[in-house]
């Protein structure tokens, strides 16, 4: 699909993406300070599990769906992409561009936490700390979106 050189950046660039997508997952993204020893701290994981223990189950599917089932699978498919022998077949182009198409909704959590933030802040309830996590996050989708235009704009190129 690639050339040697480009196919080991790729490669490169799909593990650094991998790696903050889960530090993303996992890390602490925010604390809510509320008063003088109210605390809370969350990972987009444990909000998750949160909003589940909570009944809201929309938004606890909204949030796994496109937050963290659809960067794992795009990245899952980047890496087959990058790694295969030959041209991809039409279902695969296909595949490719809806993931393509789908991929600015990998960022709506990042864009809830914004909100989140303001909200917070506007409101005078509380303060809001950032954590590692909401970076490392935005990092890996920013990287994910890149990626993925990289390679469909080498696979347009192919078809010439």
């Amino acid at each position: 699909m690639h050339s040697t050189t480009n196919k080991y950046i790729l490669l490169l660039l799909l593990l650094i993406a991998g790696l903050l997508l889960a530090i993303g997952l996992i890390a602490p993204i925010i604390t809510f300070k509320k008063f003088i020893f109210i605390q809370n701290t969350f990972s987009i994981l444990t909000a998750c599990w949160n909003f589940l223990k909570q009944g809201q189950i929309l938004l606890f599917v909204v949030i796994v769906l496109f937050s963290v089932i659809l960067p794992i699978f795009k990245l899952a498919f980047l890496f087959k992409l990058t790694l295969a022998k030959q041209a991809t077949n039409a279902k695969t182009k296909k595949l490719l561009h809806l993931i393509h198409r789908l991929g600015k909704w990998s960022m709506l959590d990042v864009f809830v936490v914004a909100i989140l933030v303001v909200v917070v802040k506007l409101g005078a309830i509380g303060d809001v700390e950032k954590h590692i996590g909401l970076y490392a996050y935005a990092g890996a989708a920013i990287l994910i979106m890149l990626l993925t235009n990289k390679i469909v704009a080498h696979i347009e190129k192919q078809n010439i």
